[in-house]
């Protein structure tokens, strides 16, 4: 399989999802700041410039805990090595063949969308690809529908 090493992938994940985190702090630093600041006071009744911005921040501190979690998650991931004949679990990095294109995926519990270096897609056990491959192993066909188009998908090898 010629796509790069899992610590590597995992590493770059890592480096992905501390960035994603780093934003989503300051967004929530500045949403807070936006909230309590004297113009967010309402003029009026009606206006609710502060009580929007105060959803807005705790909005923003839901995406930053989630966030905490997925780095942490990721940060404690040991990548294993997968037998060739085992069933496909969350670690595992998986080349299927989608209709004659080479694909690899990233089985993880975080980071789901995310692009890694070999044009690896980290997906997650809750996508509809994770679920399609989730306990298949090399030489199984699974069947997953994206954006309402059935696609087969064959799995090649497991890592």
């Amino acid at each position: 399989m010629p796509a790069p090493a899992k610590t590597t992938l995992k590493a770059v994940l890592l480096a992905q999802l501390e960035e994603a985190l780093a934003t989503a702090r300051a967004a929530h630093k500045a949403a807070v700041e936006g909230a309590t600041h004297a113009e967010a006071r309402p003029e009026n009744v009606k206006d609710t410039r502060g009580l929007e911005q105060s959803y807005l921040a705790r909005g923003v501190a839901q995406r930053a805990a989630e966030l905490e979690a997925a780095v942490a998650g990721i940060a404690g991931w040991q990548p294993r090595v997968f037998a060739a004949d085992a069933a496909i679990a969350v670690g595992a990095l998986v080349e299927v063949d989608d209709d004659g294109r080479v694909r690899h995926f990233l089985l993880a519990n975080h980071g789901g969308g995310l692009s890694l270096p070999g044009e690896v897609t980290v997906v997650t056990p809750s996508s509809p690809i994770g679920r399609a491959l989730l306990g298949r192993r090399v030489d199984d066909d699974c069947e997953v529908n994206l954006g309402g188009v059935p696609r087969l998908l064959s799995i090649t090898a497991i890592a």
